[in-house]
């Protein structure tokens, strides 16, 4: 009986490798072409799906948001259970976040550490979406400052797209609890602006002591400008404010400042006219760039008005601020909007007419040497809740008297030359005195000060009523 003839294929194939045609390489070539059409259809086809199912959201360094979204990935989270999530949302990678409270008393600050997602790629789980966190530090960099560009990229699938507002509006609530009854402080770095350190306590506005109404002037008409942003667009005018503070120094200018940012719930971005390597255009950049609800504080505006050109002491013969330079950055076409300006100056002679036009300059108030008025307040501030009877502050009243730093009460002055001092002065004698008011009586002597100028105007220079 014949063996039966083994069943044929249905395809050809084994004639197809015994071609010599096929089996010289042609037939391999297009297998090899057909394999790779197949994996870059699979890849594509991958990538489609990608896209169609996944979400991303990327958030660059440059956002106001990094820093928040950062400080929300740093809260602690509880543990997840199941044995494939728990090992799946662990962060592994981990970047250190540390954070110093300085304290007044002297004594050992508290030190808060934080971890916070590092670099790389993690996965966390938050209201029963998975999201991928990539954080991700780029080789490109700032030119400016020299730091590199970083991102972090959120993806989760997109029907849980609207998780990203959710984590948003928690950031923000975390950052705004956390800057909470503080004042937020801006320096600039190149033509950024930075947070200059912690947030500070804000400062209570009646711990400031200026002159009698001249406080509540000042407070009056800001609070009057920010309540008016329609009148000023309704009529063409830029919406921007600016004063002018000038007196000796310890008076008080910058502190009210401070007090007043913490009244209005805003932050403060100070420039200081003489830093080397402030420039013309780079003022200008700046103060286009303002962070929101912050007060503008120009410190040392004379600076822009003196020939800074010549080498100083250490050399240095650099790019200033110049005259009109510091006058088109307040109110040039290019000038930004919204805005409430502060300069302040020891040497108001120093200045120029042109400076205090309406629209750089709406308001120029003097904070001089400490008044009658002035010490009294700060006396009772210091010293009210044990000298109940106000017997302390009429002792100490007439030793100021006696020193020629005060006129009595009629505005008369004693005897001989005046020797004013400044409420920084009166300030840090009630400091060494916390709770001894005779102590700050018997040191009064120490008000007076040890060099005194008389101030002299300059020819051409600003000339306003003391």
């Amino acid at each position: 009986m014949s063996n039966p003839s083994p069943p044929r294929s249905f395809l050809p194939l084994d004639s197809l490798f015994e071609n010599p045609l096929f089996a010289g390489g042609l037939g391999l070539a297009g297998l090899g072409a057909a394999a790779a059409l197949g994996r870059r259809w699979v890849i594509k086809s991958a990538s489609l799906i990608k896209q169609r199912l996944l979400v991303d959201l990327e958030i660059s360094k440059q956002d106001e948001s990094y820093q928040w979204i950062l400080a929300w990935l740093s809260i602690p989270r509880p543990q997840e259970r199941g044995f494939i999530t728990s090992r799946l949302t662990r962060i592994h990678h981990l970047s250190m976040k540390t954070r110093v409270q300085r304290t007044a008393d002297g004594s050992v600050p508290p030190v808060k550490f934080h971890a916070q997602s590092g670099y790389g790629k993690h996965i966390i789980r938050y209201k029963n979406a998975f999201i991928q966190i990539d954080r991700e530090k780029q080789s490109s960099h700032n030119h400016t400052t020299g730091e590199p560009h970083e991102t972090v990229t959120f993806t989760t699938l997109y029907a849980h797209r609207n998780i990203f507002e959710d984590i948003f509006a928690e950031a923000l609530h975390l950052e705004r609890a956390a800057q909470s009854g503080k004042t937020v402080m801006w320096a600039s770095k190149g033509i950024e602006w930075i947070q200059f350190g912690d947030a500070r306590r804000k400062r209570p506005l009646n711990s400031v002591i200026l002159d009698q109404g001249i406080k509540e002037r000042i407070v009056d008409d800001v609070k009057d400008f920010l309540g008016r942003q329609q009148w000023y667009v309704d009529r063409g005018i830029p919406y921007r404010r600016g004063y002018l503070l000038y007196g000796p120094p310890g008076s008080g200018k910058s502190s009210f400042i401070q007090a007043l940012a913490g009244e209005l719930d805003f932050g403060v971005a100070i420039i200081n006219l003489s830093e080397r390597g402030m420039q013309d255009d780079k003022l200008a950049l700046l103060l286009t760039k303002l962070p929101r609800r912050t007060i503008l504080l120009l410190e040392d505006a004379d600076a822009a008005f003196m020939n800074r050109r010549q080498t100083d002491a250490d050399g240095y013969n650099g790019a200033t601020v110049t005259f009109s330079g510091l006058l088109n950055a307040l109110d040039g076409v290019a000038a930004g909007e919204e805005r409430i300006a502060f300069l302040t100056t020891n040497h108001i002679d120093r200045l120029d007419e042109a400076l205090i036009r309406p629209g750089r300059v709406d308001m120029t108030v003097r904070i001089g040497l400490a008044t009658r008025y002035q010490a009294a307040e700060m006396w009772d501030r210091f010293y009210g809740d044990i000298d109940v009877q106000s017997e302390g502050r009429a002792l100490f009243l007439e030793r100021l008297e006696q020193l020629r730093l005060i006129p009595d009460e009629e505005g008369v002055w004693h005897e001989g030359a005046r020797r004013q001092t400044s409420t920084a002065a009166i300030q840090g004698l009630f400091i060494t005195n916390k709770d001894n008011m005779n102590g700050a009586i018997e040191m009064a002597e120490g008000l007076i000060p040890r060099i005194y100028e008389p101030e002299t105007a300059q020819p051409g220079a600003l000339k306003l009523p003391a």
